[in-house]
């Protein structure tokens, strides 16, 4: 152990000086003045950042486009779920009203209704049935004579 230690104690001065080449204690500022060089243009690198940036645009501009697609998409889906709301809410309107439409034209409610404003039923031969009561109401319909009774009232 003790003859490595002086191994080593022998070793240390010689590597110290093969690699110490000394640093200077005194630093002096020196002013560079670069306002007289020219720039030269490098044709090589100007295409090179012109294809960099053109790149770099065609980047940016995909990325735009998603983000767009997609936030799109999301206020689509906002809008398809409010319409399918209102759709529900108009279904369930409908349906009352229809309901009410039923209830109004129910023929016992329309007979009460006439009892009570002094309306009576009609004779017979008052009340004239069309022929073809099953045809379409906006179809055409081909026009007829038939006999008509008329009533004179005294």
């Amino acid at each position: 152990m003790a003859a490595a230690a002086a191994v080593r104690v022998e070793a240390s001065p010689i590597s110290r000086k093969a690699f110490w080449a000394g640093t200077p204690e005194i630093y002096f500022h020196k002013t560079i003045d670069n306002s007289r060089l020219v720039k030269v243009d490098d044709p090589h690198r100007s295409r090179e950042m012109r294809s960099f940036a053109c790149v770099l645009a065609f980047l940016f501009l995909c990325v735009f486009a998603y983000t767009w697609q997609h936030f799109k998409a999301i206020e689509y889906g906002y809008q398809i779920e409010s319409m399918k709301r209102e759709l529900n809410s108009q279904t369930e309107i409908n349906a009352a009203l229809r309901l009410q439409q039923a209830k109004l034209r129910a023929p016992e409610r329309i007979d009460q209704l006439a009892r009570r404003m002094g309306l009576v039923p009609p004779q017979p031969g008052q009340v004239i049935q069309m022929d073809d009561a099953s045809a379409d109401a906006g179809a055409p319909v081909m026009a007829s004579v038939a006999p008509v009774m008329v009533l004179a009232a005294r």
